[in-house]
């Protein structure tokens, strides 16, 4: 499987991380979190007070910005940001920050070189139609946004984060419409990738839909 890409697609709180996680490790795979790259230039936006209508000075800032990916760790300038990335303040701002077109470019260009001739799975907005449209296997995986909401709000409660579910709710529809509309690579389901609702499914029987597939193309 030399060069074998898996992509996950899909909105924000489907499940995405967790089940791409789960099939990296059964198949041996390199799991890349784009989601998280695209969270870290959102924090450092936030960390220099730059506006996003100013999209010059978040473009210029692109280019002092050192990203780096250990294992299941996030660093930005050297500082590990792993868990401050997942704020709601975050959260926010992500999906503006991402639709931002040298945001983009700069990010697509390091997934694309990350996952060189490697056996790899990423999860995203726009992996499979953007990043990697000629990906081996293509998921699609979502879920209502209630119930996208009370995963989110658990993950926060989790972590310690107060919020509440109505905050979650409309914060998860604000990124649906912001994600699905931009101009720059929006969130669409690729022709050739394969649907997966995980609304009333367990991550068990989720897993085992996608792996079907993945066992499907391992075997052609």
């Amino acid at each position: 499987m030399k060069g074998f890409i898996v992509t996950v697609d899909g909105p924000a709180g489907s499940g995405k991380s967790t089940i791409a996680k789960l099939i990296a490790k059964k198949y041996d795979l390199t799991y890349l979190d784009t989601g998280a790259m695209y969270r870290m230039i959102a924090l450092y936006v936030l960390k220099h007070g730059v506006g996003l209508e100013d999209k010059k000075a978040i473009a210029d800032m692109l280019e002092k910005a050192d990203l780096d990916i250990d294992g299941d760790r996030f660093y930005l300038d050297g500082e590990d940001v792993t868990e401050m990335i997942r704020t709601p303040e975050v959260n926010r701002i992500v999906s503006p920050v991402a639709a931002i077109k040298e945001v983009r470019k700069k990010l697509v260009d390091m997934q694309r070189e990350i996952s060189k001739g490697k056996r790899t799975i990423l999860d995203g907005r726009d992996i499979g139609t953007a990043v990697f449209p000629d990906a081996d296997v293509k998921i699609f995986l979502v879920a209502s946004p209630e119930v996208r909401a009370l995963r989110r709000l658990k993950e926060y409660e989790q972590k310690g984060v107060k919020t509440t579910y109505e905050e979650v709710l409309e914060s998860i529809k604000e990124r649906d419409y912001i994600d699905s509309t931009r101009k720059e690579s929006p969130l669409v389901k690729a022709d050739d990738a394969h649907e997966v609702d995980s609304s009333k499914m367990t991550i068990d029987k989720v897993l085992d839909k996608i792996s079907e597939y993945i066992e499907e193309k391992i075997g052609e």
